[in-house]
């Protein structure tokens, strides 16, 4: 299912969106807090993608995956998307990655503020989360300013450039959206 907001046009992801996502998670500054590390060839990528465009055919799904593109000329400009815990929880985990210049324009909160609307409306899910490195100011900045409240960190959590890095879980109730 496409999602369309004001200035984007989040399209679900497909084999031949191949390309740019292998060079969006190519991106060292997109990928600097990406616990798994930067492809190094487009068959890592494919692996990566194939999860949600087979989940697709399933009757219950799982993951959902977007191209977030601008409106106006389809330019892809980074990607999306959830991955659904069990059914009984009706909660889901949201991700984000958006090409370095687009950063700071608002494009990240239209597409996860457009997602979280999707999964709290059409889903029906009770509870959104994220997780983010303590050191990711502003994927820290972007989940606040979305209504996400910081729940807790945990201790050596990502394994990110080598080293163990701590993260802070983030989450919004569909009664605070």
């Amino acid at each position: 299912m496409d999602l369309q907001s004001k200035r984007l046009i989040l399209k679900e992801t497909d084999w031949d969106d191949l390309t740019i996502i292998h060079a969006l998670h190519c991106e060292p500054q997109v990928e600097q807090f990406n616990t798994l590390g930067i492809p190094g060839n487009p068959e890592v990528t494919r692996a990566v993608i194939a999860g949600p465009i087979e989940d697709r055919n399933k009757r219950i799904r799982t993951l959902y995956e977007w191209t977030v593109r601008l409106e106006e000329s389809s330019q892809v400009i980074g990607v999306a998307g959830i991955s659904l815990g069990a059914e009984r929880f009706r909660s889901a985990e949201i991700h984000y990655s958006l090409f370095p210049e687009f950063w700071g324009n608002g494009y990240a909160y239209e597409a996860l503020f457009c997602i979280m609307k999707f999964c709290f409306k059409t889903l029906g899910l009770h509870r959104i989360y994220a997780g983010v490195a303590v050191e990711n100011s502003r994927s820290i900045k972007l989940l606040e300013k979305l209504g996400m409240q910081r729940e807790g960190r945990g201790r050596e959590v990502l394994p990110i450039r080598g080293e163990w890095m701590d993260n802070y879980r983030y989450a919004i109730l569909e009664n605070e959206f």
